[in-house]
């Protein structure tokens, strides 16, 4: 057989050789009947990408964190009513509490109705209920305490500033509760300042005669577990029951202290500090003596030993 032969012949020896018009691409044929045809589009081609290809993985990671930001997003939103509401039933339970009403099983809300809630103007001690600030009106069932002290128009800077608040609101809520003759029988007056690490926050209530204390507590802090968050433990809350503000029955100093050892007026104004958290104990010092000061609710003190409240 001639080497040509060879050449022009398939079989074992030698392979076909084919052009593109002898065997056209399949792209070019009809597609059979039924069968669905992939496109070349972005979804395709980004679907057909490796599994392990790192475009694809921020991607899909990124898509995950969208999607889940918007279920969280949504959740929040649709969840804020109900935790305004827990945390107005969470404030009605410590006034509650503080003032010595509070008992298991009991209705807080029929409870809390017992007290009476006024707007009350520092500076002068008297109440601004129904009083327009600045296009505001002071109503003691809505006023934010906290959102005030942030107000520009209803708060002031503090230069000299114990309790480390920054800025002092020129007004806020304070609750009476009455005797059904209608005598007074405590007021519970809320105060705050800083600790260790956080900001407390809670009640304190005072006997009718504007001088004697009933109780103290806090609703809300991140002091340390065990060392300033001794704060809630109910032995170190029992110590203020029957504390003295003031000397002279109220018409002196201001003594009530919370140190180590009692203060020269006598052990009637003091409170021991909390073992282990000398800085929490300093800080629970510095806002009680700053709230009960002429600064703070003195002036209204004044009014409430002079039986005007």
């Amino acid at each position: 057989m001639s080497d040509n032969d060879r050449e022009n012949k398939p079989g074992q020896d030698a392979e076909a050789q084919f052009t593109p018009e002898m065997n056209p691409p399949d792209r070019d044929l009809p597609a059979p009947e039924g069968e669905v045809v992939k496109t070349g589009g972005f979804l395709r081609r980004f679907l057909d990408m490796p599994a392990d290809n790192t475009a694809k993985t921020v991607a899909v990671a990124l898509g995950l964190c969208l999607v889940a930001s918007m279920f969280v997003s949504a959740a929040a939103v649709s969840l804020r009513p109900l935790q305004e509401r827990n945390a107005a039933l969470d404030k009605q339970v410590n006034i509650v509490q503080v003032a010595g009403l509070y008992e298991d099983g009991i209705d807080v809300a029929e409870a809390f109705d017992a007290f009476e809630p006024h707007v009350l103007e520092m500076a002068t001690g008297e109440f601004a209920d129904g009083a327009e600030i600045e296009g505001q009106v002071l109503d003691p069932l809505t006023f934010d305490d906290r959102a005030a002290a942030e107000d520009l128009t209803l708060s002031a800077p503090l230069d000299d500033d114990p309790a480390s608040i920054g800025r002092q609101a020129n007004y806020v809520t304070v609750y009476l509760l009455r005797n059904e003759d209608g005598s007074l029988d405590k007021v519970i007056l809320p105060v705050y300042g800083y600790g260790l690490w956080s900001t407390l926050y809670g009640f304190i209530a005072i006997e009718e005669d504007g001088n004697t204390i009933y109780g103290l507590q806090f609703y809300e802090h991140a002091e340390t577990p065990g060392l300033g968050a001794e704060v809630d433990n109910p032995r170190w809350k029992a110590l203020w029951n029957e504390k003295l503000l003031r000397t002279d029955g109220g018409d002196g100093e201001l003594a009530i202290t919370v140190a180590k050892t009692a203060p020269p007026a006598g052990p009637e104004y003091h409170v021991d500090a909390l073992s282990g958290a000398t800085l929490t104990s300093r800080g629970v010092d510095n806002l009680i003596r700053f709230w009960l000061s002429e600064r703070g609710f003195e002036p209204f003190l004044e009014r409430v030993r002079e039986g005007e409240i």
